[in-house]
């Protein structure tokens, strides 16, 4: 398929628009969820030159999450690739033990956006991550 004139000045506005990232924060301890406030994301991603060679990989935090404990977090409109997002810390002593369910700690990776025309950036929104206030228990071996 050709790309006209229209649809490669749309392509080239899509790659130079900035990403933005948003996701939540919560405390799982049994039943209950609770947002954390004040938790980092680190966002990490390899970013790639003019030429399509990969470059120095790119890691940044996010701001501390608000009291809902959302975060958002703008990347500059860099050709960023094979970008993920992972629990950083949390300020809670009571829950502090970071879980891998949505990827928290093997890295979540930022796949389906929508555009945001009217700001101009590419959103994506992560799957909620979860901190727990124990580390699992593994079964006893043997039984």
């Amino acid at each position: 398929m050709a790309l006209t004139h229209s649809s490669s000045a749309t392509l080239f506005l899509l790659l130079s628009f900035p990403i933005g990232i948003e996701g939540f924060v919560l405390c799982k301890q049994g039943s209950n969820y609770t947002p954390i406030e004040g938790a980092l994301i680190r966002i990490a991603c390899t970013a790639v030159d003019q030429y399509g060679y990969k470059k120095v990989p790119f890691s940044c935090l996010t701001e501390a999450t608000n009291a809902k404990g959302y975060y958002f977090k703008t990347l500059p409109a860099l050709k960023l690739t094979e970008c993920k997002a992972y629990l950083e810390s949390s300020p809670l002593k009571t829950c502090n033990v970071p879980t891998d369910m949505n990827y928290g700690i093997t890295g979540a990776p930022l796949s389906a956006y929508h555009i945001l025309h009217d700001k101009k950036i590419k959103l994506y929104s992560m799957r909620t991550f979860f901190y727990t206030s124990t580390k699992p228990t593994s079964a006893p071996a043997g039984y």
